[in-house]
């Protein structure tokens, strides 16, 4: 009889964590690190466990003061941004809690009856809509992750540049094939700090696991 994989493990028990850093180690033997630094790499590693994909690393983009800003918006506890349900629902509250000791402060109102019946009247997207609503209720400053709406990180850049709008930290890594090449160009020109994710690739996991990187970072800070 064939042994399944499955009794292979029941047999030998491995925990989750112990598989997790087996992916890190042979992450790590893929040789794909190259010229990132610590802080980098810890991001990137997160990504391509998360995406089992090792050319992850060849789109990532940091702008300047990523880091500092990450961890200033998380030792604050300010509110964190996402622009789909899918997101939110991946966020690891436990996780954010233990980094920075307080109660998350997460947003997302693409499903909200307001922004959905504004975009039926406008025209423009849901995630038009939904910025424009968070932008008022979290004002200034926020983790504002962006995996699937490219139009709603535009309409963040276009808050930056046309009212000042300025958010703490910005992920950007839509997926798709309209604008999101384009879109992840423009927040990089504006010189606002966050992660980029070049390129067509994106989606909700990974901003999930941008965001659980960064706390991890924050956890190993003195």
């Amino acid at each position: 009889m064939t042994i399944s994989l499955g009794r292979t493990l029941i047999e030998r028990p491995v925990s989750g964590d112990e598989i997790e850093r087996m992916s890190f180690d042979r992450i790590e033997r893929e040789g794909v690190r190259g010229g990132m630094t610590d802080d980098e790499w810890v991001v990137a590693r997160r990504l391509i466990h998360t995406s089992g994909d090792p050319g992850m690393v060849r789109g990532l983009r940091f702008a300047t003061g990523w880091r500092d800003a990450a961890m200033r918006a998380l030792r604050a506890r300010e509110p964190v941004y996402c622009d789909a349900s899918m997101a939110r629902a991946g966020i690891s509250k436990a996780r954010l809690r233990r980094a920075t000791g307080g109660e998350p402060r997460v947003f997302c109102e693409v499903a909200d009856p307001d922004v959905a019946a504004c975009a039926a009247e406008s025209g423009l997207p849901r995630s038009v809509w939904a910025v424009r609503k968070a932008a008022q209720e979290i004002g200034d400053g926020g983790i504002w992750m962006f995996g699937n709406a490219p139009t709603g990180l535009m309409e963040l850049v276009r808050l930056h540049l046309e009212d000042g709008f300025r958010p703490s930290l910005v992920v950007a890594m839509p997926v798709g094939f309209v604008h999101v090449v384009e879109c992840k160009q423009e927040f990089l020109d504006t010189g606002l700090a966050g992660i980029a994710l070049a390129g067509r690739r994106g989606g909700s996991p990974l901003v999930v696991a941008t965001l659980h990187a960064l706390c991890s970072l924050l956890e190993a800070t003195p």
